[in-house]
């Protein structure tokens, strides 16, 4: 039986002959189930009881009354102290009498000679770490990553058992659908599979949007990581053949990314260039053509101060995506929330811990992100090793406005084959993918207006008044231009106009 991240943890520990150990955990069940897994485990020919401790039950066996005078915290501990066998002691909350009580503190330390060498074992969760100073060096602090696959396929196969009409489902499926459920805790993955089960009677691949869209609902609570959900293929994306094939070649190898060493592994792109070019787009595209799920991170949020000190928050983020992982995290406007200036600040610290970060992230985790101002962007982000590749996204060429002229009417339902479209780039020049887009949208409202389709006239009669960005900002896109000419890759095949 393979075993999971999380009992192998603390199954080492426990082989390592140390009794007394904290678990910072808000999920006592999960933890439950792993000292179960382990139970048979620890001793050779004979499970390991498990006695369960809280101030309400006192100490208890799964299924019997608690055992009398243990309702105490010191009783507790005398009866973990007077047990002459193995056991496995799971001491739900008790930070609080440890944090109030000196005669506990004592108690537990006494506790940790009588349990050693003895196959005694205790462990104690608490959603919060509260560890006193004279305690600190008799425990071994944990805290537990969300649930690995292993776990999840476990407990999705556990919970099918539990749940009436629910069919039979192979272990194939539940592995396809386990990865999913990564970043959620136990407790939540049960609602992600209630929620998939309500829509019909059997577990299939048909199941994994609505895993997702729970999965969804409940990372956006965070207001810091928002679950993007969208359909974009490179096949949206019009142009850009040089970057389209570079991901095509490293989607390869990422989804090899188990059986390559990590240096070869892709760990993120980043794109900058222009405004309204098609950068979002783009990332958007990277999710579709990885098949995995696309994560963007609220930079103003980690800043507003609502979910702690700001470098608190970010780590905390960049942490918990990692359990998310494989996934595509997306830093919009990278330049405006990480940056190096004011080295001694928040934002400097936050720098340098990304730097770090993006050279030990875990395998699975493509970074990409997106500036437009990239002048601000340090030195430090842009050389090579930080991201796999910097790309610049120009203004689009002629045959690229062609395209991408052809990709918005195709998605509003017009035969773009009824336009003569490379008419169009004479009076489309300098313009950006957005403007075009806009330029479709407003000739095909206005010929919704009158009653009548849209026609190769509306479009000239809405391009002739679009005054584009190209035009209105010059020097600040010359700039750009300027400033990427020698230090990021083309992502059209065609040398940056200068």
């Amino acid at each position: 039986m393979t075993e999971s991240r999380a009992a192998k943890i603390l199954r080492e520990v426990f082989e390592s002959g140390r009794p007394l150990t904290y678990v910072r955990s808000t999920e006592e069940q999960r933890i439950a189930r792993v000292l179960r897994e382990l139970s048979p485990r620890l001793v050779a020919d004979t499970p390991v009881p498990i006695w369960t401790w809280s101030l309400t039950q006192g100490i208890h066996r799964e299924g019997r009354d608690a055992e009398p005078g243990t309702h105490d915290p010191r009783g507790a501990l005398n009866f973990i102290a007077a047990y002459k066998k193995a056991g496995i002691f799971h001491l739900k909350d008790f930070h609080e009498p440890l944090r109030e009580s000196s005669e506990i503190r004592r108690s537990l330390r006494d506790l940790y000679e009588n349990c050693r060498d003895q196959q005694k074992f205790v462990v104690i969760t608490s959603p919060v770490r509260s560890i006193p100073e004279e305690v600190e060096r008799s425990l071994i602090y944990l805290e537990l990553r969300p649930p690995d696959q292993v776990e999840l396929v476990d407990f999705l196969r556990d919970e099918l058992r539990e749940i009436a009409n629910s069919g039979d489902t192979s272990d194939e499926i539940l592995q396809e659908l386990a990865p999913a459920l990564q970043g959620l805790t136990l407790d939540e993955a049960g609602y992600a599979l209630r929620r998939a089960l309500a829509t019909g009677n059997r577990l299939g691949p048909e199941s994994l949007p609505f895993l997702l869209e729970e999965k969804r609902l409940l990372i956006n609570r965070s207001g810091v990581v928002e679950f993007i959900t969208s359909s974009t293929t490179a096949g949206h994306v019009g142009g850009l053949e040089g970057l389209k094939k570079w991901l095509l070649e490293r989607r390869k190898l990422f989804q090899m990314r188990d059986t390559l060493s990590a240096e070869i592994v892709p760990k993120g792109v980043l794109l900058m260039g222009i405004p309204g070019c098609g950068k979002s787009l783009c990332i958007k595209a990277i999710a579709s053509a990885f098949q995995i799920p696309l994560y963007r991170v609220n930079m103003i949020e980690i800043f507003s101060g609502r979910h702690g000190k700001p470098e608190g928050a970010f780590v905390e983020v960049c942490k918990m995506m990692e359990d998310m992982a494989p996934a595509v995290l997306w830093f919009d406007e990278i330049e405006m929330g990480i940056t190096s200036t004011d080295s001694s600040g928040e934002q400097g610290r936050i720098f340098a811990f990304f730097l770090t970060w993006m050279q030990e992230k875990t395998a699975g985790l493509f970074v990409a992100a997106t500036a437009n101002r990239i002048d601000l962007l340090p030195a430090e982000m842009i050389r090579k090793g930080r991201f796999d590749e910097v790309f610049f996204v120009d203004l689009p060429l002629d045959e690229e406005r062609v395209e991408i002229f052809r990709i918005h009417l195709t998605r509003r339902g017009v035969d773009a084959a009824q336009f003569n479209l490379d008419q169009l780039t004479q009076f489309t020049s300098g313009w950006t993918g957005a403007e075009i887009e806009q330029c479709v949208v407003s000739a095909i409202t206005k010929a919704r207006l009158v009653d009548h389709e849209v026609t190769e006239e509306d479009l000239i009669q809405v391009a002739v008044k679009i005054v584009p960005l190209s035009r209105t900002m010059k020097e600040q896109i010359s700039h750009i231009r300027d400033w990427a000419f020698e230090r990021a890759v083309r992502a059209s095949p065609r040398p940056i106009g200068r």
